[in-house]
Formats: structure tokens, sequence, C-alpha cells
């Protein structure tokens, strides 16, 4: 049953069409009733009876239905699109409290904190290396000095010609207790060797390769790790060739391209490292050596993610301040409110978050918010000034972080509160199922307003019915006494 938003008085329209009928007297059977009744369950006996007395049927019974079904009907489209309204308005805030939890987290978050910087300083154009940290690095500055680097082991053999079969027998190549034999044919060339150590299933850490110089090909050797631990040795197995036997003794004598540990102090103690990646040394701090020599390692925190941190929480925090303001507004030349104005969540809400926003942190020495540069605009947003938190983290980043993330820093404080209520169970979330179940409350009451006008349209449909019949029998009955007094006033 559609909603009719204005009807005309059914009693007046009823009464004039009734009085018309009966000034006209009509005894047509068509009557004037119109297409329109066709429209109207049932009325199509109403037709065929002919009430013969000019009533437009049709358009009394749906103007008496709309009459009944507009207040009703008025009342749950109103309810509906209210609580429609509301849920779209709070789910809206939900969003912006989210995102604020999001920022808020990163002010919690311990990493924010644990990011630090670890750099060496330059002698000159030349740098021993890089440092890279973990969260537990400690800052300070340490004095490096590197007298060697870490290298890999590298062994050459005489120079073959191309085509050489070196001569049979087996090589037994190890690193330190790992070891792996490879079987050498009377045809296999320096090529087909350095193919087959390459490709063994079971190498324990070396490469080969053939270099073609100047004096032929040579075979050459190389650690795939560096450091003494990783070094390798070569020999020829019991029965095999001269050849084979000369190209291990060649491959297993020392030369100038030996394995070697990274060998550094640091603040005077002697530190050894089988790479150049050298961790445990200093807590959190892996030195990526590069050359000899000496240099200032300073490790110092990173504000960087406390910047990015603080910016987003500014960011998130005017996203959802430009939300309530949208939400609560009133604009006194358009008469128009904002959704949720004078909603008690909303307020409850602005309240609690106002609060914490303008809290001290006591025992902090930098205190507030504003003290750290982040103030508030006449119209609730928040300003920050890069300068002021700059100078506080440069001098102070651990009061920074209490100020945020302490049991009773802001950012702690707001968050609980955020938490409560955008959660599952929170206040937000309650208010909006509870607009739901209403929702669906009033689509119930649709359904039965709907059922409602059908009964009373067809309960219409019977009652104009037998006002048809009624007056058509009146109409036979009328034309019968007109004829009989014709019939006598001529005799």
């Amino acid at each position: 049953m559609s909603s009719i938003s204005s009807v005309g008085s059914t009693s007046s329209a009823l009464s004039s069409a009734i009085t018309s009928s009966a000034a006209t007297g009509s005894t047509s059977s068509s009557g004037t009733s119109g297409a329109g009744a066709a429209n109207i369950s049932g009325t199509g006996l109403l037709s065929s009876l002919g009430l013969g007395s000019g009533l437009d049927v049709n358009s009394i019974i749906s103007a008496m239905v709309n009459a009944a079904e507009a207040g009703p009907q008025a009342q749950i489209t109103n309810q509906t699109n209210s609580d429609n309204n509301q849920i779209a308005a709070l789910t809206g805030l939900s969003t912006e409290l989210s995102g604020l939890q999001s920022a808020l987290s990163e002010l919690t978050s311990s990493s924010t904190y644990q990011t630090y910087n670890a750099t060496f300083s330059s002698s000159g154009s030349t740098s021993i290396g890089t440092a890279t940290t973990l969260p537990d690095a400690s800052p300070g500055t340490y004095s490096i000095s590197v007298s060697q680097l870490a290298t890999a082991q590298t062994r050459t053999s005489s120079a073959y010609s191309s085509s050489t079969a070196i001569g049979a027998g087996s090589l037994t190549i190890g690193v330190g207790s790992n070891s792996m034999n490879i079987s050498v044919s009377s045809t296999d060339t320096l090529q087909s060797i350095a193919t087959n150590i390459n490709n063994a299933t079971n190498n324990p850490g070396v490469t080969a390769t053939v270099v073609s110089g100047v004096s032929g090909d040579q075979l050459v050797l190389t650690s795939s790790k560096t450091g003494v631990a990783n070094g390798f040795t070569i020999t020829a197995g019991s029965g095999s060739s001269s050849g084979l036997s000369s190209l291990a003794t060649a491959l297993n004598t020392p030369g100038s391209s030996e394995a070697n540990d990274a060998k550094l102090t640091v603040d005077g103690i002697a530190v050894t490292s089988a790479t150049n990646s050298v961790s445990g040394a200093l807590t959190g701090v892996t030195m990526n050596l590069t050359a000899t020599g000496s240099s200032t390692l300073t490790v110092a925190q990173s504000t960087t993610p406390i910047t990015t941190a603080v910016n987003d929480f500014v960011t998130a925090y005017n996203a959802y301040n430009s939300a309530v303001s949208q939400l609560t507004s009133y604009n006194s030349t358009t008469q128009q409110a904002g959704i949720l104005l004078g909603d008690p969540t909303l307020a409850a809400i602005q309240s609690q978050i106002s609060q914490a926003m303008s809290s001290t942190v006591s025992g902090n020495s930098i205190g507030t918010l504003a003290s750290l540069g982040i103030t508030r605009n006449t119209d609730g947003s928040l300003t920050l000034n890069s300068n002021t938190l700059s100078t506080a983290l440069s001098s102070n980043p651990s009061a920074v972080q209490n100020l945020f993330s302490s049991t009773k820093g802001i950012a702690t404080q707001l968050s609980s509160l955020v938490t409560n209520y955008n959660s599952s169970t929170g206040i937000l979330q309650t208010k909006i199922n509870d607009l739901n179940s209403d929702v669906s409350n009033q689509q119930t009451q649709q359904t039965a307003l709907n059922a409602r006008m059908a009964v009373y349209q067809q309960q219409l449909v019977k009652q104009y019915t037998n006002l048809g019949t009624l007056m058509s029998s009146l109409n036979n009955t009328s034309s019968y006494l007109t004829a009989l007094g014709k019939q006598s006033s001529s005799s």
C-alpha cells in the first residue's frame, strides 16, 4: 500500500457525490465510476451492478483508504528515515574514531620510541662502513678501530690448455667438518671439474671458476663465506694420477688470498668476526665494515617515527573533530540541524575526549599537549607547532614518550576511551544495534499496516457494492411508480 501524503476530505467527497447522484436521478447502468475503479480490488462487481448514481466509487474508496493510511504511514516513514540517518551518522563517527585509534596506537607503541640511527664519522672521504640497529640498541658514542677485514679464501691452480685432460682419480674438498668427494675421469678438463664441484649437492661451501688468461686456463677455488673457519682444504685421493695430484697440491698451498676474520676494537676491547657484518659486539647494533681504519660510531634515538606518529594523531583528531562538528551543527538561516545535534551519546564522547586532551600528566616535564606544540583552535581542531615538537624531541625524547604512552599518558587515556566507545560492545555499536532493531520493528509495522489497509479496502468495496444493489432497487421502484402514475393520469 503506497503512502499518500495528502488527501481531500473523504466525508465531503462522499457527501458531494451522493448529493450529485440524488440530484441527477440517473438510472444509467454504466454510471460515471471511471476507469480508476478497476484499480480497487473487487470494484469490477460495482461496475457490473451499476450504481446508476453517478458516484465515482473508485475515487471515494481510494480517498478513504489513503486518509486512513496517511497518519500511520507518515509515522513509520519518518521514524525509519530518522533511524537510518542516525545509523549512518554513528557509523561515520565510528569510522573516524577508528582512524583516531590507529593514530593513538602509534603513539603508545614502544617501537615508535625504540628506533635508532647509527652512523660512523668519516675521516676525509673514507668511512670504515655503515651500521644498522634493532629496538634494543643503546644510545651512545663508541670508538671503533678496524685493523683487518674478513676475507674469503681463494686458491689458484697452474695454467692448462683448455682441452687438456687433467688425469683420473678423485678430489676431496673439505670446509670445517664437512667435505665432499669429486670423481675425475681421464677425459675431464678444468672446466668439467669446475662444473662438477659447483653442481655437487653436498658442496661444503666452495665455488669453482675457470679463468682464461694469457698463460692458459686456471682453476680458481673460493670459499663461499668469509672467515678462517670457512677456509677449505683439497687433496687428491689415493691412486689418483700425477696430474690430478699436482692440481690438488697447487690448490691446497696457501697463497696471498687466505681466509681471515675481521679484527677490530670497540672502545679498546678486541673483537673478531668471521664476517664483515659484525653483530653482538654492541647490543642491538650491526656494523657493516668496508675498510680498515678508525672512526666514532654514534648511536642515537631516531625522532622521525615519533614526529610521524604525532602528525598522524593531529590529522586523525582533526578528521574526528570535523565529523563531530558536522553532526552537531545548526544553520540558523536554513534552520537545518546536524543529525546528532543534542545526542547524549555523542555529547558524552565529546566531553570525555576533551577532558583527556586537556589533562596534565603529573611528573612530566612537558606536562600538556599545548606545551609540546599541540594547541586547539576555536573550532576544536588541532594545530601542531613543528618547531616546538622538534625542540622537545631533541632535548628530552623520553619526556615526549612519557607524555603520550605512560600509564597516565594522554595517548594511553584517549586510547582507552576510544576503545570503550568503539568496541563491538561499546556505546556506539550498542546504539547502532538498537536503531537497527527499531528499523526492523518499523518494517513489521509497515507489513501490518499494509494488511489492515487491504482489509479496510475490501470492506469498503463490499459496502459500496451493497449500496449499488440498494440504489438499483430504488431506481427500479421509482421507475415503476412513475410509469404507474402516468398510466393513472391518462385514464
